[in-house]
């Protein structure tokens, strides 16, 4: 294993920034290593470290403003800052750092990372790209919200009552609504149990230590999308992936099949899994055979 850092240089900031990796396994191999991009934005790398269960060279990175990469508080609520573009620039500059830019590697996305290895792997950049993963996610956010409304609905009237109450009053911090968010991410993050899981814990904790990404692109929950993101869509960029792509979600997952299907329908070598029981975190809900489909897929 090994840690470093790669500078990387945003334009219109007066410092370099750093973005923190970890290398599991050795990149000197001919084996093709494996990129797990985040999700969130924010996450941070460590609830994906189940991934280490697969038999191939892992790099995990933290992407900017999160975990032990350079944080930017001050540029809260920047929507123009915290771009998708930016988050590619920084893949690919460390992908350059790694000297893995020429070479061929692996890509795998767990759902904002899902977005932005779409996004990066229907670019020119993406040329030494073998393979992608590309799970829990979604191609458009027209599509997460549909999803997301049709889970909602099935939540108990009092707390459908509490999110509807937090968002006229933009009242987000209260107990009552911490409480009721809470109800939707047990039937809808992790089904894994006691709740929460480890992994799920990491994620929630490197939310609450910097929410700048998180806010700024998504917005203050998963049910209420008020950031960057609100009308990102991929889906007339994806006929310009190529490489064989296996899409991955759960039937109690976030990400509902009606998020997937623009990646199932307009990349053109696509295989698609749906877990049972298992939600949004199905590589903690059923780990063993989500790491059996990717290792295959891999192989």
């Amino acid at each position: 294993m090994a840690e470093g850092s790669a500078v990387f240089n945003v334009p219109g900031l007066s410092e370099p920034c750093h973005t923190w990796y970890k290398v599991i396994g050795n990149l000197q191999t001919e084996q093709t290593p494996l990129i797990v991009l985040h999700g969130g934005p924010g996450a941070c790398h460590d609830y994906l470290l189940p991934l280490t269960d697969l038999s191939m060279p892992l790099v995990f990175y933290d992407q900017l403003g999160n975990g032990k990469s350079t944080h930017l508080p001050e540029k809260n609520g920047d929507e123009a800052f915290w771009s998708v573009d930016l988050f590619k620039d920084e893949l690919n500059n460390l992908l350059a750092h790694l000297n893995l830019d020429k070479r061929q590697i692996d890509v795998y996305g767990h759902s904002w990372g899902g977005m932005l290895a779409a996004e990066w792997a229907a670019t020119p950049s993406s040329s030494n790209l073998r393979r992608l993963i590309i799970s829990n996610s979604l191609a458009s956010m027209d599509a997460w919200r549909t999803g997301i409304t049709a889970l909602r609905k099935q939540l108990p009237e009092d707390v459908q009552a509490v999110l509807d109450r937090a968002e006229e009053t933009k009242n987000f911090t209260s107990p009552e609504y911490e409480a009721a968010v809470e109800v939707f991410y047990k039937r809808h993050l992790s089904l894994a149990r006691p709740w929460p899981a480890p992994e799920v814990q990491s994620a929630l904790d490197w939310f609450a230590a910097d929410a700048t990404t998180y806010e700024t692109m998504y917005g203050p929950s998963e049910l209420y999308i008020t950031g960057s993101l609100r009308d990102w869509t991929v889906i007339p960029k994806l006929r310009d992936i190529k490489v064989p792509t296996l899409l991955i979600n759960a039937v109690q997952d976030e990400a509902q099949d009606v998020a997937m299907q623009p990646f199932f329908d307009h990349i053109k070598k696509v295989r698609w899994i749906t877990l049972d029981n298992a939600a949004h975190f199905s590589h903690v809900d059923q780990r063993e055979k989500y790491m059996s489909h990717l290792q295959a897929f891999l192989r």
